[in-house]
């Protein structure tokens, strides 16, 4: 049986990747094998394209097209492999990320970012994705304290603020995919929230 793939999404500063170990030993409950990555990365070249991606000043397209390079061998070396054996792949950031990043930060347009998804995914969609949600205020705080930022991290609220918008708008158009986690509350009630929907898969 075809595994399954579940993604994290959220601002920087929203705290997801805080979740993955908890989540990790909620689906390992389940007697499931577990394949945790992240984006970009998940490969040795992938993982090559994050530094570039998350330190180089480059055109919005271009940073896009590197998303969608790095992307494609986190599929074919990473993901596939792992649900085409019935194991469960937790992505941190996958394709949202790019509507939200590069589409509603960086205002690459949504046409292009449809065109690369398809050329690049074919079918593959994420079963559920959990998108964790702080105001933007939150986020900025959170980061301020946070260890050296990247280039994303030293954006604008302004910045954020489209990201989230992007980010609600994928939520509010594929809500049988999309989970928003309220990650504005105690660390605790959160992780509740997280053992909540993930004990229903």
């Amino acid at each position: 049986m075809r595994g399954k793939f579940i993604t994290l999404e959220g601002m920087d500063g929203a705290g997801k990747s805080t979740h993955i170990p908890d989540i990790i030993k909620l689906l390992e409950l389940k007697g499931v094998e577990v394949i945790s990555t992240r984006e970009p990365g998940g490969t040795v070249l992938g993982e090559k394209l994050r530094t570039l991606l998350l330190n180089e000043a480059m055109h919005p397209e271009t940073e896009t097209l590197l998303m969608f390079a790095a992307r494609r061998e986190h599929i074919s070396q990473i993901i596939e492999p792992a649900l085409a054996r019935g194991a469960w792949v937790l992505s941190d950031r996958f394709t949202d990320a790019t509507y939200a990043y590069q589409c509603g930060g960086r205002g690459v347009l949504a046409n292009k970012v449809i065109d690369l998804e398809a050329w690049v995914q074919g079918d593959l969609q994420p079963h559920l994705t959990l998108l964790f949600d702080v105001p933007v205020e939150v986020s900025v705080a959170r980061l301020a304290s946070a260890r050296t930022p990247d280039k994303f991290e030293r954006e604008s609220a302004d910045f954020f603020t489209k990201i989230r918008n992007a980010y609600l708008d994928r939520a509010n158009k594929n809500p049988n995919r999309f989970c928003i986690i309220n990650s504005n509350q105690a660390l605790d009630d959160v992780k509740v929230e997280v053992k909540n929907v993930i004990s229903t898969l």
